[in-house]
């Protein structure tokens, strides 16, 4: 059988992430919201349902599974079936005070490692352990030795050169700083297309982060002209850089159309868009510090950038799907209605092909420097 489950997270001013489980009603021990397929809702719009039915919660749900984890269940008449659960992530924005089954669960927070352990079964556990793994610190003789592995020993003397030469200027640091930006302005870009009194407060969230990214951009492009020994090839900062600022750039202009046309409500698949921005946004916010030691780093760096390929390859499903629904109700709207609708796709489309960019400039370094 094929079940649900929505993973709810926050993120934390210091960028630590923390997942909300609940207790299941029988047993008692830790699990995750989850529940049965139901008719009339798509897999991740249930999970979002389950998550407020047993957990209280609301927020942005991506649309594209995290992952999936098998575990067996009991049913009432004493047998046991195998369930496949998908696990959708779910940025957290409301937590209510009253909720339906508060009575019956207990709910708590935890940082990812304890939780991990909390859950008994080993996928879920790995899904809830990886869902941001931490940069492990490398120095130079780590560096080294991955290096030397991972080219089979025959690495060129100008290589060994490199590696024990310090690396000067702040692009790591400055990498970081802007995928920040990066969540930022995905974070208020999801909140802006759920509406409401608040969406003046959100587009001025995003202006002001795009600027914020800029100034980090400008440093970055002046310290690659600066700097005597860099970590990559010059080429290669200034390209990743560049992808990443055309990210904020278009949730920019995304929020500058909904401006222009004064528009206060979107469809579900715009909405649906924008979860998978702000997913690809925290998935390279965990890539981007990985680049510190990418040799040691290299198997999971790839796996992030093929969830970033995979989010976008689903992005554009969702938006040619909205855009046959919108062509359709173009009859009863009018043709303005589908040329303002059509404009808002493409912006949110621009911004997930550049989060598919910066996967694979990040693929380019993985396959030159590990």
């Amino acid at each position: 059988m094929r079940q649900i489950a929505a993973l709810p997270y926050r993120i934390d001013d210091t960028g630590t992430v923390n997942v909300l489980l609940i207790t299941s009603r029988e047993t008692r021990r830790w699990v995750v919201p989850k529940g049965n397929p139901i008719r009339g809702l798509s897999s991740h719009q249930a999970a979002a349902h389950e998550a407020y039915e047993e957990a209280g919660v609301r927020g942005i749900t991506c649309p594209t599974a995290l992952g999936s984890y098998n575990y067996w269940k009991r049913r009432n008449d004493g047998s046991v079936r195998r369930a496949t659960v998908a696990v959708f992530p779910l940025a957290v924005t409301e937590q209510e005070a009253d909720w339906p089954e508060q009575d019956e669960r207990e709910t708590r927070w935890f940082d990812l490692p304890e939780a991990a352990t909390l859950v008994q079964e080993a996928d879920l556990g790995r899904l809830i352990g990886r869902f941001r793994a931490p940069a492990p610190v490398a120095g130079p003789g780590q560096r080294l030795l991955a290096w030397t592995h991972a080219l089979g020993g025959r690495v060129p003397m100008l290589r060994w050169f490199q590696a024990l030469m310090p690396r000067q200027g702040r692009f790591f640091d400055l990498f970081e700083d802007h995928a920040a930006t990066l969540v930022a302005g995905a974070d208020a870009l999801a909140r802006l297309l759920q509406g409401g009194p608040d969406m003046p407060l959100y587009i001025r969230e995003i202006t002001d982060r795009e600027h914020e990214a800029d100034d980090i951009t400008r440093t970055v492009l002046q310290d690659v002209r600066r700097t005597l020994v860099a970590p990559f090839d010059r080429s290669t900062i200034s390209g990743l850089i560049a992808t990443m600022d055309d990210a904020i750039d278009q949730m920019n202009h995304t929020a500058k159309a909904i401006t222009l046309y004064e528009l206060s409500e979107f469809e579900p698949a715009m909405r649906d868009i924008a979860a998978i921005i702000l997913e690809a946004a925290r998935v390279t916010s965990e890539a981007v510090p990985l680049l510190r030691a990418i040799g040691i780093n290299s198997e999971r760096i790839l796996e992030l950038t093929e969830r970033l390929v995979t989010l976008e390859g689903h992005a554009d499903t969702i938006h040619d799907r909205g855009l046959k629904i919108l062509f359709g109700e173009a009859e009863s709207g009018g043709a303005m209605h589908f040329i303002v609708g059509r404009e808002i796709y493409t912006h949110l489309e621009r911004v997930v092909d550049k989060f598919e960019d910066v996967a694979n400039e990040i693929q380019g370094l993985v396959l030159d420097h590990a």
